[in-house]
């Protein structure tokens, strides 16, 4: 491990600190690129973080985070480094590289100057590290490349450096290389920060505005609100105010991140921290509002962030009905964690009181999902994902249907779904079966260029339906793990698309129900009742399992009935006798079956509609 180089004791006095002193900047990459790696080399060379208290990850504070390897909050730090006798301030934020958690990068790109561009010198450049380096150019960012992982056996530098150089329009030769994992290179990438991402620029004598990028949920402190100060300066114990909410408070506790908590005298122009005002109303701290001083408050609100749109929505429900304040609470607190989430009230006539969360992608969904189970110890369903379908009726109005219960029976003119534009990168030997499943998709090429010899970049236009359940898996399994995918909403589309309905002695069953393409509906229809069929347990009575598209019934199973063996006494004999007793059972399986209803138990639609294959087994483990 590299020895704390020249650096500065960890506490610079904040309120001190000059805004040409200043440096706030990020670092965007593709997953798994070394965000994290080269974020703790940093901590170490600055001297912020004692040897004794470092570890791998640092910044990644949850179980999740550390056990998956992934970033999926970012996490703001301020870190000391002296250049030429001048002793700077660098407030660095850490972002994810999954393309779910692109909300999160925007926000940290509206908080900082400059942006550390960084890419796997073994891998080269990836889909997400287009998607962030277009971000950061559109936030007018100054935009510093670099090669990570340059002590591995099979990294290339030079190759990758052309066309870094290439895509950012420097010479190969000013792209730095780094090892996060030696620490080799770490320091120059400082000094380059310092020399070239340009100090904030703010009205230190205006009345005082900040902007909230973040914000967490301490269960002592009530919420703690992380800001990047633009003009004017926050000091303690004076009022603050909320501009959009209007709500004040007194401001108990101000400071930097450092990288635990550390309290100063105030925050001024360029600076980034965080307020603590003792409030517990998870709804008082909204990201993209923006601070003031309640006495003296500012004329105009900071610009904010776009809302995010949900791309995927599931319903979570409770195992147990009886948690489901429990939950309310628990994705209450969520949200202010993660500002990307949205909820709305649910009911299921098989699942109970529920949430129909909208997701940005499935990762986000099993994220949120696990979370919610971990830190509120719920047993949770998640129902299969789907997407938002706007469908005209007859009489040209329109229906948003968010939910396959939803969708509108009846004459319908046209059914329009969301497409995306999809951006994937692969090895050129990968092209045709990355065509092949794009085509089986209903994907329609847009564009293909080669970034070199051997890398492909693939443009399509794709349903959002045909992405989010299992392309990316089937994208990753055909190109021998090598292929990326990022992907931007881009409107929407007219479909063939139909309602298949699955019907249990003739009773349709709405949570069974899915929207589909008119081509694959037979699929569906006849996977979801073998499905059903191995699920249900047999009945006193022959139990019709049918999928139906209107009134049309496109596949059928049948769970035969459970019979008493009648003919257990007659030893031999007239046949007469026989049928006669056969006769008689089947006139009153004929009798039950028009009073009896079909059980279906709870571990069955957990299986059915559960969005992992595992559920039943999943439910029943946590019954046991």
């Amino acid at each position: 491990m590299p020895i704390p180089g020249p650096a500065l004791s960890a506490s610079i006095e904040p309120n001190a600190t000059a805004p040409e002193l200043i440096r706030n900047f990020c670092i965007i990459a593709h997953i798994d690129h070394g965000k994290s790696t080269l974020a703790d080399r940093m901590l170490q060379l600055t001297g912020v973080v004692e040897a004794r208290a470092m570890r791998a990850q640092y910044l990644d504070r949850m179980d999740i985070e550390r056990e998956r390897g992934i970033t999926i909050k970012s996490q703001a730090v301020r870190m000391p480094w002296q250049v030429d006798d001048a002793a700077y301030a660098l407030n660095m934020i850490d972002t994810p590289g999954h393309v779910d958690f692109t909300y999160e990068v925007s926000r940290s790109l509206a908080a900082c100057e400059g942006a550390v561009l960084l890419v796997d010198a073994a891998q080269g450049i990836e889909a997400q590290t287009l998607a962030n380096l277009y971000l950061a150019m559109e936030n007018d960012l100054e935009i510093i490349p670099v090669l990570n992982k340059i002590d591995l056996p099979a990294a290339q530098p030079e190759k990758y450096a052309e066309e870094i150089g290439n895509l950012v329009g420097v010479d190969p030769a000013d792209v730095l290389r780094v090892s996060g994992k030696t620490g080799e290179g770490v320091e120059a990438l400082l000094d380059r920060i310092v020399r070239t991402v340009p100090a904030p620029v703010g009205d230190a004598g205006a009345p005082a505005r900040a902007m909230i990028f973040d914000s967490v949920y301490d269960i002592y402190r009530g919420v703690v609100t992380y800001v990047r100060v633009v003009d004017g300066n926050l000091s303690p114990r004076e009022r603050i105010a909320m501009m959009s909410t209007r709500a004040t408070h007194e401001l108990l506790e101000i400071g930097v991140i450092s990288p635990e908590p550390n309290p100063t005298k105030g925050l001024g122009v360029g600076e980034v921290g965080y307020l603590i005002t003792g409030v517990k109303d998870v709804r008082q701290s909204k990201v993209g509002d923006t601070v003031t001083n309640a006495a003296k408050p500012a004329a105009e609100a900071l610009g904010g962030y776009d809302d995010p749109k949900p791309m995927v929505f599931s319903g979570l429900y409770p195992i147990d009905g009886s948690d489901y304040p429990v939950l309310r609470e628990a994705l209450d607190k969520l949200k202010l964690n993660d500002a990307a989430l949205n909820y709305e009230p649910e009911t299921s006539v098989a699942l109970g009181f529920g949430f129909r969360v909208g997701f940005l992608g499935l990762l986000h969904l099993e994220i949120v999902r696990e979370r919610l189970e971990r830190e509120f110890n719920l047993d949770l369903i998640s129902t299969a994902p789907n997407v938002i379908y706007d469908v005209e009726l007859e009489d040209r109005t329109w229906v948003n249907v968010t939910n396959p219960s939803e969708f509108p029976g009846g004459k319908i003119r046209q059914v329009r779904e969301p497409v995306v534009k999809a951006t994937i990168l692969t090895p050129s030997e990968f092209v045709g079966t990355v065509m092949q499943l794009c085509t089986d998709r209903r994907g329609s090429m847009q564009g293909m260029d080669y970034l070199s010899e051997d890398r492909v970049e693939l443009r399509y236009t794709l349903p959002l339906a045909e992405i989010v359940f299992d392309f990316f898996d089937q994208l990753k399994s055909r190109t021998r793990g090598y292929a990326s995918l990022d992907y931007d909403p881009t409107g929407d589309q007219e479909a063939d698309l139909v309602k298949v309905d699955i019907l249990l002695q003739g009773d349709k069953v709405d949570a069974f129900s899915a929207i589909v393409h008119k081509e694959k509906a037979y699929d569906y229809g006849v996977a979801m009742t073998a499905k059903l069929k191995e699920l249900i347990p047999r009945q006193q009575f022959e139990v019709p399992i049918q999928a139906a598209v209107g009134a049309r019934v496109i596949a059928r199973e049948t769970i035969r009935a459970m019979r008493k063996d009648v003919l257990a006494k007659c030893y031999g004999g007239d046949i007469s006798r026989k049928r006669k007793l056969l006769e008689k059972q089947k006139e009153g399986k004929k009798r039950m079956k028009t009073i009896g209803s079909v059980e279906v138990p709870k571990d069955a639609f957990i299986a059915a509609l559960s969005s992992d294959s595992g559920g039943a087994k999943d439910a029943k483990d946590k019954k046991k």
